[in-house]
């Protein structure tokens, strides 16, 4: 653990010498691009794994490294490419079947393979890549292993050793770009991941690692970048800009880019990510400095480039920067870099063969397109594994009941043959699966903060599936319904108050399976991440739908189908 952080203290000592080179004193203004990526999450390529084409959307963006570098290309080639840097904010390694196959069906750790989203960043050339949260999702060793294949720094500043509060990756990293006639321009990277890692992941990093606030981890390593030499100090953030956090207790603030730039004097701009939104440029003033600090997000999967232009001045033998600016291109103007097509050409067929292995026959065509308002056969087959998996582990002692969230709308097992990639399709995240005791009392809260999700419609009003769903912006993956049990919700009715004929005594006991995300805090849902745990067996629900499906060989909802809720007004269906 210590080994990163003797890296920095070698790289300041190198960025203190060249500090002390003497420079000519005469006015002279230098222009540097910096680019970035965030929440590449697996995409390599322009493709979708569940759909098994090339990928689309209703804004026909499209995804992908092989697209992101075509782009950089071209903008190396426009500004010169020493006075460019490349730098990625984090969640890389998890996302796609391509990373699933290289982490699980053939991981890297036991293959000795290159990850395939390490070869293409190599061929590409980063100079620098922050850890996000997905990063540790399959583990330490696996991280360490992709981190060794990495040409380019991979900092997280603020994952220290549990133990002693070293930093257990590199914190910071430094670029010298040369200036004709001038003291090259010194270019401080600090990477700052996630503090959730520690409620996500604590199967993976409970007793290894700690995350410490973003904002106190800046005021340390910032002075100490600028003290070395730094003419221009980024922070690449793997935390969303508006300052909240989809957990509670203790851990420290979700998504503080925001607020390290207002709080933490001496940074020029933050490159954040995590949020998944395309933010071209956006200003924030520093409390102490009264500064504009530059905040910029790529979007994801590689839909976007960040792109920032420094403007720097040479005044009293120093840089200063005059000026700063960016914005976001859209991959989707430009073709993919054959270069890069052409490297993943073997790991990307590997991964296709993979997702289209036959594994079932489904007796009928059952579809998610209404899971997200209707109770349906498809989501109600997730809800019979998990409930299947943790009846065998924990016996039959307490009602199982079980939770599950509409995460695709597009979705379908098709009536005949059941692909790989059509369960992955459903089930598009590597969560595990855990299980809790809960009382009726806590379950009947949790179906409340889930019905949140609901737009209020009184009695009579038409109803618009489109606008029913996603008040206040509730995501997909924030609507859970439950198995186990029935219950109506009643959407005429104030949020708090819309549970109505739940089948659970409240002092009663139960069993709950939950995934592992939900079970640490995500989504801020009541009591489930303090629930005492019966189950955890580090299963992967998706393997699980994979397996169950495997061993049955068919998929028949006469078999695990039970309408147990529905969406009423004043006790009339709305549906």
């Amino acid at each position: 653990m210590r080994k990163p952080l003797a890296m920095a203290v070698a790289l300041a000592t190198a960025a203190g010498t060249a500090a002390a080179t003497p420079a000519a004193a005469s006015t002279h203004d230098v222009t540097i691009t910096v680019m970035e990526s965030s929440d590449l999450h697996g995409n390599a390529l322009n493709w979708d794994y569940f759909k098994n084409a090339e990928y689309d959307d209703s804004a026909h963006n499209d995804v992908g490294l092989a697209k992101v570098s075509t782009l950089v290309n071209r903008i190396r080639a426009d500004r010169g490419r020493e006075k460019t840097m490349l730098l990625d904010s984090g969640d890389t390694i998890q996302g796609t079947p391509l990373d699933y196959y290289y982490a699980k069906v053939e991981p890297i750790t036991e293959t000795g393979a290159t990850h395939p989203m390490a070869r293409a960043m190599n061929a590409i050339g980063y100079d620098a890549v922050t850890l996000g949260n997905h990063e540790f999702n399959y583990g330490l060793p696996l991280l360490a292993k992709w981190i060794r294949q990495m040409k380019a720094p991979v900092l997280g500043a603020n994952a220290v050793d549990a133990r002693t509060g070293i930093p257990a990756y590199l914190p910071f990293t430094m670029k010298t770009m040369p200036v004709h006639g001038k003291r090259p321009v010194r270019v401080g990277v600090l990477g700052l991941t996630n503090p959730g890692i520690a409620i996500w992941d604590k199967a993976n990093v409970d007793g290894k690692l700690r995350f410490t606030d973003l904002v106190e981890s800046a005021k340390f390593w910032v002075p100490l970048m600028r003290g070395l030499g730094a003419d221009v100090v980024l922070v690449t953030a793997h935390a969303g800009d508006n300052g909240m956090s989809s957990y509670q207790g203790d851990i420290p603030v979700e998504n503080a880019s925001a607020m390290v730039a207002e709080e933490v004097p001496g940074i020029d701009a933050v490159l954040f990510g995590h949020a998944h939104n395309d933010v071209p440029q956006r200003f924030v003033t520093n409390k102490a400095t009264g500064k504009q600090v530059l905040l910029t997000e790529p979007g994801k999967w590689g839909q976007r480039l960040s792109v920032v232009d420094f403007t720097l001045s040479w005044s009293r033998g120093t840089w200063q920067v005059s000026s700063k600016s960016s914005t976001t291109l859209n991959t989707n103007t430009v073709p993919e870099d054959p270069k890069i097509v052409s490297l993943m050409a073997e790991q990307h067929d590997k991964t296709v063969a993979y997702v289209n292995q036959p594994v079932a026959e489904s007796v009928s065509e059952l579809s998610a397109a209404e899971s997200r308002y209707k109770d349906t056969a498809i989501l109600d087959y997730i809800n019979a594994v998990q409930t299947s998996v943790v009846t065998q582990a924990v016996g039959s002692g307490k009602p199982v009941l079980s939770i599950a969230a509409p995460f695709s709308r597009t979705a379908v097992f098709p009536a005949g043959q059941v692909t790989i990639r059509d369960i992955a399709g459903l089930y598009i995240y590597d969560n595990t699966l855990e299980a809790v005791t809960m009382t009726g009392a806590q379950v009947k809260d949790y179906l409340e903060y889930s019905a949140k999700y609901f737009t209020q419609t009184a009695a009579g009003a038409p109803v618009d599936p489109q606008t029913l769903t996603n008040a206040g912006g509730k995501p997909d993956y924030n609507y859970d319904v439950l198995s186990g049990v029935t219950y109506d919700i009643d959407i005429s009715k104030p949020v708090g108050s819309r549970i109505v004929n739940l089948s659970l005594d409240p002092a009663q006991e139960v069993v709950v399976a939950v995934n592992n995300y939900r079970r640490s805090g995500w989504g801020g849902f009541p009591h489930v991440s303090a629930a005492p745990v019966v189950h955890n067996a580090q299963v992967e629900i998706r393997q699980a739908l994979i397996d169950y499906a495997q061993d049955a060989g068919v998929i028949d909802e006469s078999e695990f189908f039970v309408p147990n809720w529905r969406l009423v007004r004043e006790g009339a269906p709305v549906f």
